[in-house]
């Protein structure tokens, strides 16, 4: 028995020091009088140049590292922008350090250096730096700006790393404006924030919502105090931005208190946004000590003078809801979606808020003025194929030219055998539609188009080559000879097609009559042709226009949707081409036509 217990434990003695002798290096008779080179150290993390960019205050990062040396190890030091935050001078492996798990969690905004220092036992060092940032998680873009929430998973300002407070289970949805997410409102949800920090002289609010139209009024973003001791609301102070349904689309409004009184409530028609058009649409408005004013996509729609904001017992921010604060006209919980809010302590301009617009969305607001009511397209012929209300060039198909005769300005629209321009479709189809130009017809063009905004015919037999599908959008074309051109309209209203065909009244003589008026409007009921000014054809078109399929917008031809019948580019001439999301009316038409000339 004892020469077992023996055995046993010269086994257990024998693993032991096995296990022991794991994880080191062989151990190697050295002479030290050989140690001729300092230490080697390599960083692995943090590497050059990174950017560390996280949503809080306070960045962790992770440091790793290896120390190694021909002989031994003495000490090993980290310093990060010179303070130490660790320290090695007992190895496991005498010669060698490795380092994977070195945690600082304090790590500020800013440049930082992070150095190693590894010395021998023979007193040679060395140092080896590495040097990066700790960026928020959101770099300030324009002046003033003091909050910007894009809802990225969260609701949280990334200027001030705020996060704001949820009411009721409002979410973040996929379906975004820019980047991976959007606020999404519901039955009586809404965000709230401590109001102190925009409680400035002057105020600015910028945003894209996405309208739904239930409930028919809501909240958007409101700084208001409590409700009276009657349950009403106090507009005294602070502001309201807010929205009501009016015609079958929605009002945006602003209301702001100046300390007696308060100014701007009221509805405009020019602020009326249709909530049915699933279009996200930018919205701005600023308060200074003298006026505020709202934008829509970047035009103008309400400025009034004022005498300043007043913030008396303002006690709150309400994000996508008038509660808790301005509820007593039910303007609760806004079911709509909301991406990209940004506010500022000024007044931003309209400039930059176009200039937002664009670093948003990537479209380019222009500078033009819409000069008629409804006006959202409009083409002058300059020189260039610009939409001035984008700045956006049209495709160029062919070889169409600009002409110095015109009707106004100092160029027009001249077409070519197979040439015409296109433009794309989005934001032109709109419920109610109208458009207007000048033209000149060419007297040996015969059948020509004029407009068109026609979806593709996949089932003719001849496609692409031949299309000929009237079922939704519009063809304005013309048809004659050197003698008599006649002009008619065709819309698609769905499942079948209507025409507007004034037959003589609608005719004019190419050889004598020169440059003459083009007009159309469509409404949900009815639609008309215009020739200066004057009605030549009228038809009723039970639910007005179809635009399934119709992403392209076709001038100076009918090709490439509408060729069938032989209705392609001319040389005819077209100036001052404008559209608009409304149906005209004829005195409207009269004086689009009078204007400039």
């Amino acid at each position: 028995m004892k020469n077992v217990k023996y055995i046993v434990s010269c086994l257990v003695l024998t693993a032991l020091f096995y296990s022991c002798d794991q994880g080191i290096d062989a151990l190697t008779e050295v002479d030290p009088g050989a140690d001729a080179s300092a230490p080697a150290i390599t960083i692995t993390s943090p590497a050059e140049g990174l950017a560390v960019k996280v949503n809080e205050e306070l960045a962790t990062i992770t440091v790793k590292f290896h120390a190694e040396d021909d002989i031994e190890l003495g000490s090993v030091e980290v310093l990060l922008d010179g303070n130490r935050i660790g320290n090695y001078n007992s190895f496991k492996d005498y010669r060698k350090l490795i380092v994977n798990d070195l945690v600082y969690d304090q790590l500020e905004d800013g440049t930082h250096q992070l150095t190693v220092i590894a010395k021998d036992l023979d007193g040679k060092s060395t140092s080896e730096v590495v040097n990066f940032t700790k960026e928020p998680a959101y770099i300030r873009k324009y002046p003033g700006e003091i909050l910007y929430m894009p809802f990225e998973g969260g609701y949280v300002d990334l200027l001030s790393f705020e996060e704001a407070e949820q009411i009721g289970s409002p979410t973040i949805t996929e379906e975004s404006l820019a980047g991976d997410g959007a606020y999404a409102g519901a039955e009586g949800a809404y965000l709230t924030l401590d109001p102190e920090r925009f409680k400035n002289t002057e105020l600015s609010a910028i945003f894209w919502v996405k309208l739904n139209a239930v409930p028919d009024r809501a909240g958007i973003l409101a700084m208001s105090p409590p409700l009276n001791e009657d349950g009403g609301n106090n507009i005294n102070s602070g502001f309201r931005f807010f929205r009501e349904a009016s015609n079958g689309n929605q009002r945006l409004m602003l209301n702001v208190g100046s300390g007696d009184s308060s100014t701007n409530l009221g509805g405009w028609e020019v602020a009326e946004v249709d909530p049915s058009g699933e279009e996200w649409v930018n919205v701005a408005l600023t308060i200074s000590s003298t006026e505020s004013t709202v934008y829509i996509d970047g035009q103008m729609v309400r400025q009034d003078q004022i005498t300043g904001i007043d913030w008396t017992d303002v006690n709150i921010l309400s994000i996508m809801s008038g509660e808790p604060n301005f509820s007593a006209w039910n303007h609760k919980s806004d079911l709509s979606l909301m991406d990209e809010l940004r506010i500022f302590d000024r007044a931003i301009t309209q400039d930059e808020v176009k200039q937002i617009i664009q670093d948003d969305s990537g479209i380019v607001i222009s500078n033009y003025p819409p000069n008629f009511p409804g006006e959202m397209f409009y083409m002058p012929f300059e020189g260039l194929y610009t939409n001035l209300f984008t700045d956006a060039e049209a495709d160029v198909v062919g070889t169409p030219s600009i002409s110095e005769e015109s009707v106004a300005g100092e160029g027009a629209y001249a077409g070519a055998a197979d040439s015409y321009l296109t433009v794309p479709s989005n934001g032109l189809t709109t419920d109610e539609f109208s458009a207007a130009l000048w033209y000149k017809v060419d007297i040996e063009s015969g059948n020509g188009g004029v407009l068109t905004m026609s979806p593709e015919d996949t089932e003719n037999g001849n496609y692409p080559e031949t299309q000929n599908l009237r079922t939704s959008g519009f063809r304005l074309l013309h048809e004659g000879d050197a003698t008599k051109e006649i002009f008619k309209l065709n819309i698609g209203t769905g499942e079948s097609d209507v025409w507007l065909d004034g037959r003589d009244l609608a005719a004019i003589n190419p050889t004598t009559d020169g440059w003459v008026h083009l007009a159309f409007s469509i409404s949900g009921s009815n639609a008309v042709l215009y020739i200066n000014g004057e009605v030549v054809s009228e038809n009723v078109i039970s639910g007005g226009i179809d635009w399934s399929g119709c992403d392209l917008l076709s001038i100076g031809s009918g090709a490439p949707r509408f060729t069938e019948w032989g209705h392609l580019a001319d040389e005819s001439l077209i100036d001052e081409l404008r559209l608009f999301d409304k149906a005209l009316t004829q005195e409207e038409i009269q004086e689009i036509m009078n204007s400039g000339l």
